[in-house]
Protein backbone atom coordinates (compact mmCIF):
# COMPACT_ATOMS: atom_id res chain seq x y z
CA UNK A 1 0.00 0.00 0.00
CA UNK A 2 3.35 2.22 0.97
CA UNK A 3 4.66 1.89 -2.67
CA UNK A 4 1.33 2.53 -4.05
CA UNK A 5 0.71 5.99 -2.55
CA UNK A 6 3.95 6.71 -3.22
CA UNK A 7 3.52 5.91 -6.91
CA UNK A 8 0.24 8.20 -7.04
CA UNK A 9 2.02 11.07 -5.80
CA UNK A 10 4.86 10.96 -8.32
CA UNK A 11 2.20 10.18 -10.76
CA UNK A 12 0.30 13.33 -9.45
CA UNK A 13 3.29 15.86 -9.93
CA UNK A 14 4.28 14.40 -13.14
CA UNK A 15 1.33 15.17 -14.18
CA UNK A 16 1.06 18.86 -13.07
CA UNK A 17 4.75 19.06 -14.73
CA UNK A 18 3.43 17.82 -17.58
CA UNK A 19 0.41 19.19 -18.31
CA UNK A 20 0.07 22.23 -16.48
CA UNK A 21 3.36 23.93 -15.82
CA UNK A 22 5.39 22.91 -19.49
CA UNK A 23 2.26 24.01 -21.48
CA UNK A 24 2.55 27.36 -19.53
CA UNK A 25 6.27 28.18 -19.57
CA UNK A 26 5.65 27.50 -23.07
CA UNK A 27 2.63 29.84 -23.78
CA UNK A 28 5.36 32.51 -22.06
CA UNK A 29 8.54 31.67 -24.35
CA UNK A 30 6.51 31.43 -27.86
CA UNK A 31 3.64 33.34 -27.89
CA UNK A 32 0.63 32.23 -29.92
CA UNK A 33 0.61 34.35 -33.33
CA UNK A 34 -1.55 34.32 -36.26
CA UNK A 35 -1.10 31.32 -38.76
CA UNK A 36 1.49 31.70 -41.77
CA UNK A 37 -0.19 34.03 -45.07
CA UNK A 38 0.31 32.77 -47.68
CA UNK A 39 -1.57 34.61 -50.28
CA UNK A 40 0.84 37.58 -48.53
CA UNK A 41 -2.84 39.75 -49.13
CA UNK A 42 -0.55 42.31 -47.08
CA UNK A 43 1.62 43.63 -50.41
CA UNK A 44 1.09 45.49 -53.09
CA UNK A 45 1.17 43.02 -55.48
CA UNK A 46 0.12 42.22 -58.77
CA UNK A 47 -3.75 43.06 -57.88
CA UNK A 48 -4.97 40.01 -60.76
CA UNK A 49 -3.19 41.69 -63.29
CA UNK A 50 -1.44 39.13 -65.71
CA UNK A 51 2.07 39.72 -67.21
CA UNK A 52 3.38 39.01 -70.93
CA UNK A 53 6.72 36.92 -70.47
CA UNK A 54 8.26 38.33 -73.70
CA UNK A 55 8.32 41.82 -72.63
CA UNK A 56 8.91 40.63 -68.93
CA UNK A 57 12.72 39.30 -70.47
CA UNK A 58 13.63 42.56 -71.90
CA UNK A 59 12.95 44.51 -68.66
CA UNK A 60 14.27 41.83 -66.57
CA UNK A 61 18.11 41.96 -68.40
CA UNK A 62 17.77 45.40 -68.34
CA UNK A 63 17.33 45.82 -64.72
CA UNK A 64 18.56 43.01 -62.85
CA UNK A 65 21.27 41.21 -64.41
CA UNK A 66 23.63 43.31 -63.69
CA UNK A 67 23.50 42.37 -60.03
CA UNK A 68 21.95 39.05 -60.54
CA UNK A 69 22.97 35.35 -61.70
CA UNK A 70 20.11 34.15 -63.77
CA UNK A 71 22.07 30.88 -64.90
CA UNK A 72 18.90 28.93 -66.23
CA UNK A 73 19.11 31.75 -69.50
CA UNK A 74 23.06 31.68 -69.92
CA UNK A 75 24.19 34.93 -67.38
CA UNK A 76 25.98 33.76 -65.00
CA UNK A 77 27.24 35.46 -61.51
CA UNK A 78 29.74 38.29 -62.46
CA UNK A 79 31.98 37.83 -59.56
CA UNK A 80 32.55 35.04 -56.46
CA UNK A 81 30.27 35.30 -53.55
CA UNK A 82 32.70 37.72 -51.16
CA UNK A 83 33.53 39.97 -53.96
CA UNK A 84 29.13 40.07 -54.62
CA UNK A 85 28.97 40.57 -50.95
CA UNK A 86 31.71 43.43 -50.45
CA UNK A 87 30.10 45.12 -53.01
CA UNK A 88 26.63 44.72 -52.53
CA UNK A 89 26.52 44.35 -48.58
CA UNK A 90 25.77 40.31 -48.86
CA UNK A 91 25.52 37.62 -51.92
CA UNK A 92 22.70 38.37 -54.54
CA UNK A 93 20.73 35.63 -55.42
CA UNK A 94 20.39 33.81 -58.90
CA UNK A 95 16.93 34.22 -60.17
CA UNK A 96 16.33 31.43 -62.14
CA UNK A 97 14.79 30.13 -59.30
CA UNK A 98 12.53 32.66 -58.14
CA UNK A 99 9.74 32.26 -59.81
CA UNK A 100 8.68 29.25 -58.38
CA UNK A 101 10.07 29.65 -54.95
CA UNK A 102 8.39 32.89 -54.75
CA UNK A 103 4.44 34.04 -53.84
CA UNK A 104 3.90 35.87 -57.33
CA UNK A 105 2.44 38.54 -55.56
CA UNK A 106 5.13 38.92 -52.70
CA UNK A 107 7.97 38.81 -56.00
CA UNK A 108 6.15 42.15 -57.72
CA UNK A 109 5.95 43.89 -54.02
CA UNK A 110 9.36 43.36 -53.45
CA UNK A 111 10.84 44.69 -56.71
CA UNK A 112 8.33 48.02 -56.41
CA UNK A 113 10.03 48.18 -52.81
CA UNK A 114 12.19 45.78 -51.03
CA UNK A 115 12.41 46.68 -47.33
CA UNK A 116 8.61 47.18 -47.07
CA UNK A 117 7.71 43.85 -48.99
CA UNK A 118 10.17 41.95 -46.71
CA UNK A 119 9.36 44.02 -43.75
CA UNK A 120 12.80 45.50 -43.03
CA UNK A 121 12.05 49.16 -43.20
CA UNK A 122 13.34 49.64 -39.61
CA UNK A 123 16.43 48.82 -40.71
CA UNK A 124 16.25 51.26 -43.40
CA UNK A 125 16.67 54.93 -41.62
CA UNK A 126 19.07 57.68 -41.68
CA UNK A 127 19.95 57.63 -44.90
CA UNK A 128 20.30 54.03 -44.96
CA UNK A 129 18.83 52.09 -48.22
CA UNK A 130 18.27 47.94 -49.17
CA UNK A 131 20.81 46.94 -50.79
CA UNK A 132 18.56 46.42 -53.74
CA UNK A 133 16.54 49.37 -55.11
CA UNK A 134 13.05 49.89 -55.34
CA UNK A 135 11.21 49.73 -58.56
CA UNK A 136 8.10 51.98 -58.17
CA UNK A 137 8.48 54.06 -60.56
CA UNK A 138 7.75 51.25 -63.50
CA UNK A 139 4.26 50.87 -64.46
CA UNK A 140 2.47 47.99 -62.86
CA UNK A 141 2.15 46.38 -66.10
CA UNK A 142 6.21 46.34 -65.88
CA UNK A 143 6.61 44.79 -62.99
CA UNK A 144 3.83 41.90 -64.10
CA UNK A 145 5.97 41.35 -67.16
CA UNK A 146 8.70 40.94 -65.04
CA UNK A 147 7.13 38.41 -62.69
CA UNK A 148 5.71 36.33 -65.81
CA UNK A 149 9.14 36.46 -67.27
CA UNK A 150 10.29 34.72 -63.64
CA UNK A 151 7.59 32.72 -63.76
CA UNK A 152 8.55 31.39 -67.20
CA UNK A 153 12.35 30.24 -67.07
CA UNK A 154 11.88 28.72 -63.80
CA UNK A 155 11.96 25.07 -63.37
CA UNK A 156 9.01 22.65 -62.76
CA UNK A 157 10.56 21.50 -59.01
CA UNK A 158 13.30 21.48 -57.24
CA UNK A 159 15.08 19.07 -54.47
CA UNK A 160 14.64 20.54 -50.76
CA UNK A 161 18.40 21.19 -51.07
CA UNK A 162 18.24 23.05 -53.54
CA UNK A 163 15.19 25.35 -52.26
CA UNK A 164 16.79 25.64 -48.91
CA UNK A 165 19.75 26.79 -50.97
CA UNK A 166 18.34 29.59 -53.04
CA UNK A 167 16.03 30.49 -50.52
CA UNK A 168 17.92 30.64 -47.61
CA UNK A 169 21.57 30.07 -47.71
CA UNK A 170 22.85 33.46 -48.90
CA UNK A 171 22.67 34.13 -44.78
CA UNK A 172 22.11 31.21 -43.05
CA UNK A 173 24.80 28.02 -43.43
CA UNK A 174 23.73 24.29 -42.45
CA UNK A 175 27.11 22.74 -42.04
CA UNK A 176 25.85 19.62 -41.09
CA UNK A 177 24.41 19.63 -44.83
CA UNK A 178 28.18 18.80 -45.96
CA UNK A 179 30.51 18.41 -43.19
CA UNK A 180 33.33 16.73 -45.46
CA UNK A 181 33.41 19.92 -48.44
CA UNK A 182 31.34 22.29 -46.83
CA UNK A 183 29.18 23.39 -49.37
CA UNK A 184 26.56 23.97 -47.08
CA UNK A 185 27.99 27.16 -45.67
CA UNK A 186 26.36 30.96 -45.89
CA UNK A 187 27.03 32.25 -49.10
CA UNK A 188 27.79 35.53 -47.77
CA UNK A 189 31.12 35.69 -45.54
CA UNK A 190 30.76 36.38 -41.98
CA UNK A 191 32.60 39.79 -41.90
CA UNK A 192 29.90 40.82 -44.51
CA UNK A 193 26.68 39.44 -43.11
CA UNK A 194 27.70 40.40 -39.60
CA UNK A 195 27.79 44.15 -41.34
CA UNK A 196 24.17 43.77 -42.88
CA UNK A 197 22.27 42.14 -40.27
CA UNK A 198 24.01 43.11 -37.19
CA UNK A 199 24.61 39.88 -36.22
CA UNK A 200 25.86 36.19 -37.97
CA UNK A 201 22.99 34.66 -38.51
CA UNK A 202 22.82 30.91 -37.02
CA UNK A 203 23.90 28.11 -38.24
CA UNK A 204 20.29 26.18 -39.03
CA UNK A 205 21.98 22.51 -38.73
CA UNK A 206 19.71 21.67 -35.66
CA UNK A 207 16.88 24.59 -35.45
CA UNK A 208 14.39 21.63 -36.41
CA UNK A 209 14.95 20.24 -32.71
CA UNK A 210 15.28 23.44 -30.77
CA UNK A 211 12.04 25.13 -32.61
CA UNK A 212 9.13 23.70 -33.07
CA UNK A 213 7.78 23.02 -36.97
CA UNK A 214 4.65 25.15 -36.44
CA UNK A 215 6.94 27.94 -34.96
CA UNK A 216 9.69 27.53 -38.12
CA UNK A 217 6.45 28.15 -40.78
CA UNK A 218 4.87 31.54 -38.83
CA UNK A 219 9.05 32.72 -38.09
CA UNK A 220 9.78 32.05 -41.96
CA UNK A 221 6.31 33.28 -43.16
CA UNK A 222 6.83 36.36 -41.18
CA UNK A 223 9.74 36.77 -38.91
CA UNK A 224 8.46 39.64 -37.40
CA UNK A 225 5.71 37.55 -35.17
CA UNK A 226 7.97 35.99 -33.19
CA UNK A 227 11.11 38.51 -32.90
CA UNK A 228 10.11 42.21 -33.24
CA UNK A 229 12.52 44.50 -34.37
CA UNK A 230 14.65 41.20 -36.24
CA UNK A 231 16.96 41.86 -39.58
CA UNK A 232 15.82 38.76 -40.63
CA UNK A 233 13.41 39.57 -44.21
CA UNK A 234 10.40 38.03 -44.55
CA UNK A 235 11.10 36.06 -47.63
CA UNK A 236 7.84 35.22 -49.44
CA UNK A 237 8.33 31.73 -49.94
CA UNK A 238 4.74 29.78 -50.95
CA UNK A 239 3.84 27.12 -48.95
CA UNK A 240 5.38 24.40 -50.69
CA UNK A 241 8.78 25.62 -51.14
CA UNK A 242 8.43 26.83 -47.17
CA UNK A 243 7.54 23.07 -46.78
CA UNK A 244 10.87 22.03 -48.49
CA UNK A 245 13.06 24.37 -46.82
CA UNK A 246 11.73 22.34 -43.40
CA UNK A 247 11.56 19.68 -44.83
CA UNK A 248 15.53 19.25 -45.64
CA UNK A 249 15.98 20.64 -42.01
CA UNK A 250 14.74 18.09 -40.82
CA UNK A 251 16.21 15.76 -43.44
CA UNK A 252 20.10 17.33 -41.89
CA UNK A 253 18.89 17.75 -38.16
CA UNK A 254 16.31 15.19 -37.00
CA UNK A 255 17.43 12.09 -39.94
CA UNK A 256 16.56 9.69 -37.57
CA UNK A 257 13.29 10.86 -36.28
CA UNK A 258 11.61 7.94 -38.01
CA UNK A 259 13.40 5.16 -36.07
CA UNK A 260 12.97 7.00 -32.73
CA UNK A 261 9.14 7.22 -33.67
CA UNK A 262 9.36 3.29 -34.64
CA UNK A 263 11.33 2.08 -31.41
CA UNK A 264 9.09 4.37 -29.05
CA UNK A 265 6.17 1.83 -28.75
CA UNK A 266 8.31 -0.72 -28.49
CA UNK A 267 10.80 0.57 -25.88
CA UNK A 268 7.50 1.43 -23.48
CA UNK A 269 6.45 -2.65 -24.27
CA UNK A 270 9.89 -3.12 -22.84
CA UNK A 271 9.34 -1.12 -20.03
CA UNK A 272 6.26 -2.50 -19.11
CA UNK A 273 7.14 -5.76 -18.91
CA UNK A 274 9.55 -4.82 -16.90
CA UNK A 275 7.92 -3.53 -14.73
CA UNK A 276 5.71 -6.88 -14.13
CA UNK A 277 8.64 -9.01 -13.84
CA UNK A 278 9.95 -6.36 -11.25
CA UNK A 279 6.69 -6.36 -9.19
CA UNK A 280 6.41 -10.45 -9.77
CA UNK A 281 10.07 -10.46 -8.45
CA UNK A 282 9.16 -8.05 -5.40
CA UNK A 283 6.47 -10.01 -3.95
CA UNK A 284 8.24 -13.08 -4.03
CA UNK A 285 10.88 -12.06 -2.10
CA UNK A 286 8.61 -10.04 0.51
CA UNK A 287 6.33 -13.36 0.65
CA UNK A 288 9.60 -15.15 1.94
CA UNK A 289 10.27 -12.90 3.97
CA UNK A 290 7.19 -12.74 5.98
Amino acid sequence: MRELKILLVLVFFTGALYYGVEPYAHHQLHKTVDAPDYTFKDVDGLKGMKGNAKSGETLVQNNCVACHAIEKVGFSQSMDNASLAAAFQLTPPDLSSSGLLYNADYLAAFIKNPAKASKTEHKYQDGAAHPMPGYDWMQPQEIADMVAYLQSIAPEKLTNKAVFADACQRCHSIKYGDMLNGTMASFTPDADIKKYMGTIPPDLSQYIRSRSEQYLHELVNNPQKHLSGTAMPRVGLTQEAENQVITYMAEVGDSSRAERAELGPKFLIYLLVFALFAWLWKAKIWRDLH
